[in-house]
Parts: structure tokens; sequence; C-alpha cells
């Protein structure tokens, strides 16, 4: 198996929680409200599963291992914009948390500037997973031997072991600092 098509499966999981944030907006549209529930799962999802887990291995991984090769100009650019994307998906789920913050102390509640952010969030995972599926990840997987392949996949399953105990610890050492 290629590592990329690690990265694809993966992809699959992030479109569905996608799908269910378009539902959202419609019911949010229509309810003039927002689910925070479903807001804190999604942004729970996102930052643990599509960037700490997914793009980590891109970009500790996959983008690491590839910037070490002769690769074209053409290709070491979409490198480049795929990692401003994942800065880009970071600082827009940072203001859709702030924009809860906002929400959650307000009387007067607006769904419209969840709308946007939500729109903003799914338009740019689904053009990035776009971009990653069908022109870069085919591209990439061609420059690596089958033991960098290998190597490649052992790094992948180290580190998706590792993150259940990341996160968690995380989430007791927030828990901790809320009691004191």
């Amino acid at each position: 198996m290629q590592p990329v098509v690690v990265l694809m499966t993966e992809h699959r999981l992030i479109e569905r929680m996608i799908r269910l944030i378009r539902r959202e907006m419609q019911d949010a549209l229509k309810i003039r409200q927002i689910d925070t529930a479903l807001l804190d799962a999604a942004v729970d999802f996102i930052r643990w599963y599509a960037d700490r887990t997914h793009h980590a291995k891109e970009e500790a991984i996959l983008f690491r291992d590839l910037a070490r090769k002769e690769i074209s100009p053409a290709e070491r650019g979409l490198l480049q914009e795929l990692i401003a994307d994942h800065d880009f998906g970071r600082k827009t789920v940072g203001r859709l948390v702030a924009e809860k913050e906002k929400y959650l102390l307000e009387s007067n509640k607006s769904v419209e500037p969840f709308l946007e952010i939500y729109e903003t969030l799914t338009d740019f995972y689904q053009e990035h997973i776009r971009k990653e599926d069908h022109i870069f990840f085919p591209a990439a997987a061609r420059y690596f031997s089958e033991l960098e392949t290998l190597a490649m996949l052992r790094e992948f399953w180290e580190a998706d072991r590792k993150m259940i105990h990341v996160k968690y610890e995380a989430r007791i050492d927030q828990l901790e600092n809320i009691k004191r």
C-alpha cells in the first residue's frame, strides 16, 4: 500500500465531517440557531483528526521526505501551497472557536458569522482534498522506492499509535487547569 492511499482514505472521513457541517449550515439557516454541540465536535475532529493526525503525517513525514527529493518546480510550488493551506485551515478553525465564544455571550445571537466561516471551511477542505487526491499525491508517489514507502508507512503507523495518548493527555491537562 502506498502512503498516499492511507492519506486519501483519511480524506474520506474528513469529507464525511464536511457533509455534516454543510447540513448544519442548512439547519442553522432555517432555525436561526447554531448547534454548539456539533460545532464543538467539528472543531475537535478538525483539530485532532484532520490537523494533528492527518496533516501532521503529511507535513512531518510525506512532505519532509518529498522535500529531500529533486522534484519539479511546479510540484515544489504545490507542496508549499499545501502547507499554506494547512495553516489557513488552522486559522479558520480558530475563527470558528472565537465566534462561538462571542455567540455564547450575546443575547441577540446571529448565525451569519458561522455560516460564512462554515462555508469558507467546507469549500477550503473540498478544494484542498481535490488538489491532494488528484494532483499532488499521484505525482508524489512516483518519487519513492518500495523501501522508502515501507519506512513511511511505519512512521504513519507510529504517529497514529501515539496520537490517542497525546489527545487525552492534553485533555487531562485542560481539565486540571480548569479545576485549579
